[in-house]
């Protein structure tokens, strides 16, 4: 009897201890949750920061299509695995100013020759059919594009800072696609303009 009494005291007297190691248990558990939590997060967050970039507009150049104050996702590795299109809404670093960034549309690739005459753009001497633009161009010119360069212009024509004024954008100068507007909400949606421009040229 002397020995079952004991030994249910020893029971009685490691309780406290046993469950002072749970409480501890459980506080640690929660602490390596909360680690790992927030390291998932961070991991993701660089992972979708080095793929993507958001843009704000900044200035008119891109309207009707883009407005002042709107907010981009650009795809940074978009031509890393693709190419160019015309088309293409890009943002790029600006002549001369690397730490400045430009949005334009391309419209000439490697090798185009592109006129602009008349109010209407030719790419290899076929018009392009621009329903977004704001106005024609009311200025004109001939230009051959280099190779690994782009040639682009702001669908707001008459008053945009872009190739016909300054020349070609290298290829290492473009930061991606813009590919969607998400913010303000009600202006949200997909970026698709090389789908409006290629079935015209088709």
């Amino acid at each position: 009897m002397l020995d079952r009494y004991q030994t249910e005291q020893d029971i009685d007297n490691t309780q406290p201890i046993n469950d002072k190691k749970s409480k501890r248990s459980s506080c640690f558990g929660f602490v390596i949750d909360t680690v790992e939590t927030i390291l998932l997060a961070l991991i993701l967050f660089l992972v979708i920061n080095a793929l993507s970039a958001r843009v704000r507009v900044e200035n008119i150049s891109m309207k009707p299509t883009l407005q002042p104050g709107e907010f981009l996702l650009v795809n940074r590795v978009a031509y890393k695995i693709g190419e160019p299109a015309i088309g293409d809404i890009i943002v790029f670093h600006a002549p001369g100013a690397s730490d400045l960034d430009y949005i334009k549309r391309v419209v000439g690739l490697p090798g185009d020759h592109v006129k602009i005459g008349d109010g209407v753009v030719y790419v290899n001497d076929q018009p392009l059919y621009e329903p977004y633009i704001a106005d024609p161009p009311r200025y004109s010119g001939e230009w051959d594009v280099p190779p690994g360069q782009l040639f682009v212009l702001g669908d707001n024509r008459n008053n945009s800072s872009d190739s016909h004024m300054w020349g070609f954008v290298p290829y290492e100068d473009i930061v991606g696609r813009a590919l969607l507007i998400y913010w303000p909400l009600q202006e949200a949606g997909l970026l698709n303009g090389r789908d409006i421009v290629q079935a015209v040229q088709n």
